[in-house]
């Protein structure tokens, strides 16, 4: 069964040229439209089953807050239907509506009841909401005085106090403590296994691989992609990519980009005795070697290098503009990329992209291939080096007095 289902969904605004245009519409209703007509959003369509996790990404005013206002019903759409089942919960601003005048404890009370819950279950559940808020004493001081992270903890808790039939978060973990946003990632885990739908509006891409089934990308106004996380991901930072030229003489969206294949060459991994290998052990140096071709008509290009592993998460990003890399006169025959190998083990993905024109902390002037992954390799567990867990080892040395 579906928790939500969107059918061709779209959402327009309208854009006057002066503040008497609107006036002239209502006042004059047969006269000329003295309006544009913006789309935010058009065509849209998913679901979202019961038990499933579903992210949505994008840029900034790709319209992904839209979206969700639109599923709450707190914004009506103009055209399309959106179907939800199910009680919902839904974390869409700081605050969730909290007076800035009344104590913590009485916004407690306030927005638990437009989120459906009785007085009585409120105060029934009132010990649990404090527990997991944290706030301490500032339960009973007025949200004047509170942090946007303090906020959050309180309107998280209240949310989700109860288990919804649907949980909506729009970025609201990216403010507060990192020990808060496990926590609430923890307790979004504990929901989805009890079936809990989740939509997730996020750009920190580690919370969403972890939380999420699969992700829509939003761009231009419309669905980009549907599909796994990763995936969805490597598109996301495509379109990042297409969008972060100076220099645009048309929508880059719609520019037909050369594929990376047409400029490489050969590419090969190399461990520490320059011999090419698919399998590394970790604690050890390593290196990419890329012949590239058909550069020679660019100038100033640079290459750019994504290391990241099978969720999709970026362990490493640069280039060789932000690198301060030298680029030959006669254009870039050869480029490498070497480092010690502290990766935990487990597959990767190098992924490539080239732009021209560097400037400033890494714009460049034209996107000349997108950034897409071209060789995938294992790191494997080195017996010569001391156990340990995580991303990557940062080689900590632990003295005992």
């Amino acid at each position: 069964m579906n928790c939500v289902k969107i059918s061709n969904l779209g959402k327009a605004y309208k854009q006057y040229n002066n503040k008497w245009g609107r006036l002239a519409e209502w006042l004059i209703p047969y006269s000329k439209t003295r309006h544009l007509t913006k789309w935010v959003l058009n065509d849209i369509n998913f679901t979202v089953e019961a038990g499933e996790a579903v992210g949505i990404i994008g840029v900034n005013g790709a319209g992904k807050s839209t979206l969700l206002k639109m599923i709450t019903g707190t914004t009506q759409p103009t055209t399309g239907t959106i179907n939800v089942n199910g009680r919902v919960a839904a974390m869409l601003e700081l605050g969730m509506g909290f007076h800035p005048e009344f104590t913590g404890r009485q916004n407690v009370y306030m927005s638990g009841q437009l989120l459906g819950i009785s007085v009585d279950d409120i105060t029934r559940l009132m010990t649990q909401i404090e527990e997991f808020a944290e706030i301490g004493s500032y339960i009973d001081q007025p949200v004047r005085v509170y942090s946007s992270g303090m906020q959050v903890r309180l309107a998280f808790s209240v949310a989700t106090i109860i288990r919804p039939d649907l949980l909506i978060v729009d970025e609201a973990m990216s403010v507060g403590d990192i020990y808060f946003q496990q926590k609430c990632i923890e307790r979004i885990e504990k929901f989805k296994e009890q079936g809990t739908s989740i939509l997730f509006v996020t750009h920190d891409f580690s919370a969403l691989h972890t939380i999420c089934d699969r992700a829509v990308l939003l761009a231009n106004g419309k669905c980009q992609f549907i599909g796994k996380t990763i995936e969805a991901v490597e598109r996301y930072y495509g379109h990042l990519n297409s969008n972060k030229a100076v220099v645009k003489d048309e929508p880059q969206l719609d520019k037909k980009f050369i594929a990376i294949d047409k400029f490489i060459n050969k590419i090969a991994m190399l461990n520490e005795n320059n011999m090419e290998v698919n399998c590394l052990e970790n604690g050890s140096d390593c290196s990419f070697l890329i012949e590239l071709k058909n550069l020679e008509q660019y100038a100033n290009p640079h290459i750019g290098f994504r290391l990241q592993n099978r969720l999709g998460q970026v362990i490493y990003e640069t280039n060789t503009f932000c690198q301060k890399t030298a680029i030959p006169k006669d254009g870039i025959k050869k480029v490498s990329i070497s480092f010690e190998n502290r990766l935990a083990p487990g597959e990767y993905t190098l992924a490539m992209g080239i732009e021209s024109g560097g400037h400033g902390d890494g714009l460049f002037d034209t996107v000349i291939a997108l950034t897409e992954r071209v060789i995938s390799f294992q790191v494997i567990e080195s017996p010569k080096i001391n156990k340990w867990a995580g991303l990557v080892n940062i080689n900590s040395i632990i003295s005992v007095q």
